[in-house]
């Protein structure tokens, strides 16, 4: 009787310890923000790699930082991949991060190193993207419109219901577009484009990419989106033009973080050295999801991707639209005046 309670006293043990050591030993939970066709030729690599089960979800920029900081005392992701820079410095300064300084530090592009500085380690750029718009050709023939440059020219009486741009609480690519227009105009006229352009919108989605599709497909004329998303659309021969506004703007550092506590902490920064290597950061432009720049000196653009050198951007101030208070701020005052107005 003795030995039959201590077997099945061994099993059950056994039985609850080889999760938990499996886990720890080969599994990686990522939380991934660009599109799901890059989230998963990434994952398959690195598994094949590593030999790590990853267990993947893709949320938007924003619903992840929410979600980090909800489980703060429980964390269930390890490693947060991609999505614009903001929402991974507010992250940082929040203490929801892990410091780490990944010896693969030397290959990395200098705007790259200057994240991991300011966040004092706590995230690193991964790719670069600018801000700006894409119409549906087609469709502006359609309804008269004249070829669109500038921000300016979005607030025309004929786009009304005619753009699509995603909510900035939910999309770090329309957080990035609030803080874009705040530093290019001020922010009292930035609200006031703002105020003027919510006329147009159709509709605030959830994804920062989804306005480009909508672009592409006619749903919308207009999608405002990172042009590198739009560049996806055009690839696949969809009647869009890309523009970069003339009057300037801005651009994300797409950025990468460990999160604090992650159970499979080893793991997570395997991945992070993994992902900033050149031969992972081609893997986008490989299976055609990814047109952005990356931050490994020796991974090479893709062709098609935008070329900063030929785009008015400004001088985006991470530091500060990054930082929790000033993303609050903005993000409470865009609830309050642009959001509930009427169309």
């Amino acid at each position: 009787m003795g030995w039959r309670r201590w077997f099945a006293g061994s099993v059950i043990a056994l039985g609850l310890a080889a999760p938990l050591n499996a886990a720890a030993q080969g599994e990686l939970v990522v939380y991934c923000t660009v599109q799901e066709e890059w989230c998963r030729p990434m994952v398959a690599a690195f598994e094949k790699t590593t030999g790590i089960k990853v267990l993947m979800t893709r949320k938007s920029s924003g619903e992840f930082y929410a979600q980090i900081k909800a489980e703060a005392a429980n964390p269930r992701g390890d490693i947060w991949w991609g999505g614009t820079g903001d929402p991974h410095l507010q992250a940082a300064e929040e203490g929801l991060t892990e410091a780490y300084k990944s010896p693969r530090m030397a290959e990395l592009q200098d705007w790259a190193v200057r994240q991991w500085e300011q966040a004092k380690g706590r995230t690193v750029g991964v790719y670069a993207g600018a801000l700006g718009y894409s119409y549906n050709t087609d469709e502006a023939k359609k309804k008269g419109i004249a070829e669109l440059r500038c921000w300016s020219d979005l607030l025309n009486p004929k786009l009304k219901d005619e753009i699509q741009v995603a909510n900035p609480n939910s999309s770090g690519t329309s957080y990035t577009m609030l803080a874009t227009l705040v530093q290019l105009m001020g922010e009292d006229k930035a609200f006031d484009y703002l105020k003027a352009l919510h006329k147009n919108v159709s509709q605030y989605t959830k994804s920062g990419a989804a306005p480009a599709r909508a672009a592409a497909t006619g749903e919308s004329l207009v999608g405002i989106t990172f042009q590198h998303d739009a560049v996806v659309q055009a690839i696949g021969g969809a009647p869009i033009k890309i523009v970069s506004p003339c009057e300037g703007t801005g651009y994300e550092i797409g950025s990468m973080s460990i999160i604090k506590g992650a159970k499979n902490m080893d793991n997570a920064k395997r991945w992070y050295d993994w992902a900033l290597t050149a031969e992972a950061q081609s893997i986008g432009a490989q299976n055609k999801v990814s047109y952005q720049v990356p931050s490994n000196k020796n991974a090479s653009s893709p062709p098609q991707a935008p070329k900063f050198s030929e785009i008015k951007l400004i001088n985006y101030d991470f530091a500060k639209y990054g930082s929790s208070a000033e993303r609050t701020r903005l993000l409470t005052k865009w609830d309050k005046e642009v959001s509930t107005l009427p169309k």
